[in-house]
């Protein structure tokens, strides 16, 4: 199966239902078959995202700079963590270890991520799938945005047809499982 990154939010301050998705992402993913890659914090979603795939039976693969170890946040118990020397390089590196990203609702690090791997696939330096879940309508204002932009000729549509959007986790995973395969 695949190597899938997740990007989430890793705020210690979230309301129990983000909590919750994450969990039952990482949950899916190891029911699936698939090995999650996250950003290897133990904090927020990024924790529950880990949490809920080793409950359920599956791999993950941390990728944390060395700062954050340092604060204390980095996941342990994860079955892999690597540890680059800046934020730069861990996205690199997550990049690197992925087969396919998915974006759960999250703030400025998960917006970051997403616009660096969607960003590399536009310039094609990787043809990796990559997933919007769109819960309740989270990235509505984001996805509106976008077609703003793309009316206005700073962005080509065929790049947004490279984000894809789902409204629920097996939607989201279905999806991007058959991009995989095709």
């Amino acid at each position: 199966m695949a190597s899938v990154c997740v990007f989430c939010a890793s705020s210690r301050t979230l309301d129990q239902r983000w909590l919750d998705l994450a969990a039952e992402t990482g949950a899916e993913l190891a029911r699936r078959g698939h090995t999650l890659v996250s950003g290897g914090g133990r904090v927020g979603m990024m924790g529950a995202v880990a949490d809920g795939a080793r409950a359920a039976g599956g791999h993950t693969l941390g990728v944390i700079p060395q700062a954050l170890v340092d604060l204390e946040v980095a996941d342990l118990a994860a079955d892999e963590l690597l540890v680059t020397d800046g934020m730069a390089s861990r996205k690199t590196l997550m990049i690197e270890k992925s087969d396919a990203f998915v974006a759960l609702p999250g703030g400025l690090g998960t917006l970051d991520e997403l616009f660096e791997v969607w960003t590399t696939a536009t310039l094609a330096m990787h043809a990796k799938p990559m997933v919007l879940l769109d819960v309740d309508g989270f990235y509505r204002p984001l996805l509106d945005w976008l077609g703003t932009l793309a009316t206005h000729h700073f962005l080509k549509p065929a790049a947004l047809d490279l984000l894809l959007v789902a409204p629920t986790i097996p939607e989201a995973l279905t999806l991007l499982e058959s991009r995989l395969t095709s």
